[in-house]
């Protein structure tokens, strides 16, 4: 235990001192494999190189890309019209809006971050010009970006499903359950809060508006079809899913919408190649860490030492729900689940947690540090967008939080909610 907490502390450390958190896991191992173990130093590199030779790993950059094609192609722009005319005029009307196109949006893009920068820019705007206080309308939709983390196809999910072994099908399946549930329960509190406070303007239902709408967004609204469709019906893998949903993109961005050219997708992929490189740079670097927690018996270890606190599965998963806000306020969600899936995983089977669930649960947890202080980038791109102060905007996503946090102590009672309908569908 002793190589494993050396090379936490030593983690922690150069991340408090502003070293990049690839770099500081990195050099963390080679210090630790240098100094304390019997390991050549040449088996960081081939732990590394083994990381990526992987064909699962592909599908990330891809999605990343295929959230941003739609992001300039103007597929963001038709889903917001309809979801205006689905649900435009219940009471809080643009509310609902801003869920339900979030909702959708994620189901095409797989980041909070692309949801919050396009959907969210124009979803806030639309509801202030409507009558929504400010604060109101960026904390529905920073809240509303957090679906995107659960909501295939997820980028969170298919590294956590990658990193546990779990079918990234099933994965993804399971995270649109969650994601819809936490989804309706946005638009009951949007509704009641609209009421209570007579706020919000309610556009009139018309049929042929919603036809019309409907009809251009066709084409957007294949993409997650064409992508999940052959994925879950295994005509595809997620991997070439999400090469087939990026030249799906491309040719409808280009020739139907004709908001991107040709010459535009060379920047496009430039542009991309900075945040897949941090994701899979920080990936490469937990390799390394994991072989070391592992020659030093962590997972072992941690898995007795909470199997020794209770056996109770629903005790230890609070335990854990606790533990992982934590660390998601504190550090970059994708590094955390490369660090710590390999060691928590053995310990909830042991409980009798079902892989599939904890996988999901622990992106849904982890995604809380994407709009919370102190390292949340969707609440800081939130800022950037309405120039409102930051303790403003959390003040307002407070209740927004405390639903998804206790959906989530519901989802930890009843862990079917999640897994029976992956099981009825996939018979296993």
């Amino acid at each position: 235990m002793s190589m494993s907490i050396a090379l936490l502390v030593l983690f922690l450390v150069f991340m408090f001192l502003g070293v990049p958190i690839a770099v500081s896991l990195g050099a963390a191992s080679v210090i630790c494999m240098v100094t304390m173990s019997d390991l050549p130093l040449s088996m960081a590199a081939q732990s590394m190189f083994t990381s990526m030779n992987s064909f699962i790993m592909v599908a990330v950059p891809l999605f990343i890309l295929c959230g941003s094609l739609m992001d300039e192609g103007g597929v963001a722009e038709k889903i917001y019209d309809l979801a205006e005319a689905m649900v435009g005029w219940i009471y809080g009307g643009l509310g609902h809006v801003s869920v339900v196109v979030n909702m959708l949006f994620a189901g095409m893009s797989g980041s909070s971050v692309a949801a919050i920068a396009s959907i969210g820019k124009m979803s806030i705007n639309a509801l202030h010009r409507k009558g929504y206080p400010k604060e109101y309308a960026t904390a529905i939709n920073l809240s509303g970006s957090m679906l995107a983390s659960v909501i295939p196809p997820s980028i969170l999910m298919i590294n956590a499903a990658a990193t546990a072994n779990v079918s990234i099908g099933q994965a993804l399946l399971a995270g649109l359950i969650p994601g819809v549930i936490i989804g309706a329960v946005f638009m009951i509190y949007n509704f009641v809060y609209c009421k209570k406070h007579d706020i919000g303007d309610r556009t009139p239902f018309e049929a042929k508006r919603l036809g019309k709408a409907f009809v251009s967004a066709i084409p957007a609204l294949l993409t997650p079809v064409i992508l999940l469709g052959g994925v879950y019906t295994g005509f595809y893998t997620p991997t070439e899913g999400a090469a087939i949903a990026v030249i799906y993109t491309i040719l409808v961005s280009i020739y139907i919408y004709k908001d991107l050219k040709w010459k535009d997708i060379p920047r496009i992929i430039c542009k991309n190649a900075r945040s897949t490189g941090t994701i899979l740079f920080v990936a490469i670097a937990a390799k390394p860490a994991s072989l070391l927690f592992e020659l030093d018996g962590l997972p072992s270890a941690v898995a007795n030492m909470i199997t020794g606190i209770s056996s109770n599965r629903i005790v230890i998963m609070f335990i854990l729900y606790a533990f992982l806000i934590c660390v998601g306020m504190f550090m970059d969600a994708t590094a955390a689940i490369f660090i710590l899936v390999p060691i928590l995983l053995p310990a909830v089977q042991a409980v009798g947690v079902s892989p599939l669930f904890f996988v999901v649960f622990l992106v849904i947890t982890l995604s809380f540090g994407l709009i919370t202080p102190p390292v949340g980038v969707c609440l800081y791109a939130a800022q950037n967008v309405t120039d409102l102060p930051l303790e403003k905007i959390i003040k307002a996503s407070i209740p927004w939080i405390a639903l998804i946090a206790i959906a989530l102590c519901i989802f930890i009672i009843f862990p079917g909610i999640i897994t029976t309908p992956v099981k009825l569908i996939f018979g296993s």
